[in-house]
């Protein structure tokens, strides 16, 4: 099923059932008023959910109504936790090539942050920053969301508890990044609020391309309108599941929690480009000797769309512009 959150005045809107096509959406609020409410319930709500989604792509719901991206919240408006990871590799690794980073990584271990959690952003509400000297860029990610979680999981065992997958922008403020990094902590300045997609869509929506705990699906990448790239989720060094079990070997995880993929990055980057504009400055770099890339100017447009093998979008579209904060 595709679920939704529409804005409504309050800090957790109110939860939508969206039609596969993403053309009508009906209220789940006979069942359940909000996202996080049916995370924490999701073992009694998910089967009339369910119900409701496929009556609504049968047209048998006379209330509903056109779905509108530009109206909706964040899926999950905020929550609990928010853990992103670097788990595909090659990101990292062309970053540390072109900067000369001396990156002290165990193998077999995912890199993790912890990130802000009380402050989305919908997928198309202007992004405000601060200043261009802030450097600002990208980074589109897959994302999942879990229900309860217990410590000590396989990643096998972790993956039955991925209720939810998204897509989102992860923004940077790269100016301040080295800078926090040198400190010794995570990110703070660095990485301010993040933007998801306007739809959170079960596993099984996505059929064959949901396997081994990633998403083997392109994520479209625009700049201004201009392609920027379309590297595959399926290139994961780590699975979510893995990540998962990594993440709770001594913790629980409560419903509600999200968790990045990082940035979704090729070793084919020469045909099929980038997500993140860091990472596109570091391959001229390598590639050139120079920088090429400017970081987001004010005024500037991104999008980030994943579509199935059918040809539809899987989540909508992350579509924003880039302003000065006032």
């Amino acid at each position: 099923m595709k679920l939704a959150t529409l804005k409504n005045g309050t800090r957790d809107g109110r939860l939508l059932v969206v039609s596969r096509d993403l053309s009508k959406a009906v209220y789940a609020s006979t069942i359940v008023d909000t996202m996080i409410e049916a995370l924490e319930n999701w073992a009694t709500v998910e089967e009339p959910l369910q119900r409701r989604y496929e009556h609504l792509n049968e047209g048998m719901l006379k209330e509903a109504f056109a779905f509108d991206p530009s109206k909706v919240m964040a899926p999950l408006p905020r929550c609990y936790q928010f853990v992103d990871a670097s788990a595909f590799l090659n990101h990292g690794n062309i970053m540390e090539e072109a900067y000369d980073l001396d990156v002290k990584k165990d193998k077999g271990i995912p890199i993790l942050v912890q990130r802000q959690s009380d402050d989305f952003l919908g997928p198309c509400e202007d992004y405000p920053f601060i200043t261009e000297e802030d450097n600002g860029d990208f980074e589109g990610e897959f994302a999942v969301v879990v229900d309860d979680m217990p410590m000590g999981l396989s990643a096998k065992q972790a993956e039955k508890h991925i209720k939810l997958v998204m897509i989102l922008n992860d923004m940077s403020m790269r100016t301040h990044l080295f800078r926090e990094l040198g400190m010794g902590f995570g990110f703070i300045n660095a990485k301010p609020a993040t933007v998801f997609g306007p739809v959170a869509v079960t596993p099984d929506e996505l059929g064959d391309a949901w396997r081994d705990g990633r998403v083997h699906l392109d994520m479209q990448v625009k700049r201004n309108g201009e392609w920027f790239g379309n590297p595959n989720g399926g290139g994961m060094d780590f699975s979510f599941g893995q990540v998962l079990s990594h993440l709770t070997y001594n913790r629980n995880l409560k419903a509600g929690a999200i968790i990045g993929s990082g940035t979704v990055s090729s070793k084919e980057w020469k045909t099929v480009g980038s997500a993140c504009l860091a990472e596109r400055r570091a391959l001229d770099k390598i590639e050139f000797g120079e920088f090429r890339t400017d970081f987001l100017h004010f005024g500037e447009r991104l999008s980030f769309e994943v579509f199935g093998k059918d040809g539809q979008s899987v989540f909508g579209a992350i579509d924003h512009k880039m302003v000065k904060a006032s």
